[in-house]
């Protein structure tokens, strides 16, 4: 084994020296973060405000919506920061913090879009008994889950990582990620790959499976129905289909780039690949909700005035 050594920082070597372009991209950086602030906040004031809302569909939305706000934060205050720094040396404790938050909202995220798909298939495929499946208690239960669930899990990933000695400090990232910490160790990472492993198969288990059942009996039901149901179901559910393959993408190009060689590739490409899953979903979907659900996008005009009160 390699001679290890405590250190105290990490240096996110992503950031290279980009000179006077540093203003550019902060500028650019700065103008999406207070996009996602705006379009997220909004939404979620209009479904807390609108009375007509507060329906499951739209409070499982509004968690998606919360956790999006969660997820940017971890990522744009530090990264307009060290845009605009000449040093870009990231403290052992914010690392591990940095990394919890994006991981917690990684996972989240997946959490509630497979909430979301679970609460269309119900209401698609059992109409009849929709409200006596949907009550007020099993609502919060899938709504708080997602968030227990993804702190458990990730407070055990930091939990093994924190106990590792390493040989080296840089990171080609600009934000921390687990995978790249771990791969710097020296000392026995066996736990970090198995209990890796175990939280990949869980998620998936518990998230993408259950999303592909949904939607496959969906179809089922849309086959055999009228042109109106059809209709409804695909206004609904080709928002979230949409954010699904979004995020699940946005998370594949971090997967690859962390496993496969990646150097060939411009060094912005492999940045924006990697802050995709934390920068365009956050950026579309309250948009994409917003303008593909009546509701909503009435909802939205009338809170700014610009939709008559009914």
């Amino acid at each position: 084994m390699e001679n290890s050594t405590h250190y105290e920082i990490f240096r996110l070597a992503a950031y290279g020296d980009i000179g006077q372009l540093k203003y550019f991209y902060f500028a650019v950086v700065t103008v999406i973060y207070f996009v996602i602030i705006l379009a997220n906040a909004l939404v979620i004031g209009v479904i807390c405000i609108e009375r007509s809302l507060h329906e499951p569909m739209y409070l499982f939305l509004c968690a998606l919506f919360v956790n999006q706000l969660y997820g940017s934060t971890g990522l744009f205050p530090a990264l307009m920061f060290y845009l605009l720094s000449d040093t870009h040396d990231i403290s052992l404790l914010y690392c591990y913090l940095q990394i919890y938050v994006l991981y917690t909202y990684a996972i989240t995220e997946f959490c509630n879009l497979a909430v979301i798909s679970y609460d269309r298939y119900i209401s698609i495929c059992y109409p009849l008994q929709y409200n006596n499946i949907m009550t007020p208690k099993v609502i919060c239960g899938l709504i708080l889950l997602p968030w227990v669930y993804s702190f458990f899990i990730n407070a055990i990933i930091i939990s093994l990582s924190l106990r590792l000695q390493f040989c080296g400090n840089v990171l080609d990232r600009v934000y921390c990620d687990n995978y790249s910490v771990v791969k710097l160790a020296c000392s026995n990472t066996m736990l970090n790959n198995i209990w890796g492993f175990v939280v990949t198969v869980l998620s998936f288990s518990c998230t993408i499976f259950p999303t592909i059942y949904s939607y496959v009996r969906i179809l089922q039901i849309c086959l055999k129905s009228s042109k109106e149901t059809k209709q409804k179901a695909f206004n609904t559910c080709t928002p979230h289909i949409a954010s699904l393959l979004n995020f699940s993408f946005g998370c594949l190009f971090v997967i690859l780039q962390g496993r496969y060689d990646t150097a060939h590739l411009p060094a912005i490409l492999r940045t924006i690949l990697l802050v995709y899953f934390l920068i365009c979903p956050p950026l579309f979907n309250p948009l994409m909700y917003g303008v593909r659900m009546v509701k909503i996008r009435h909802a939205c005009k009338k809170v700014l005035g610009l939709y008559p009160k009914t």
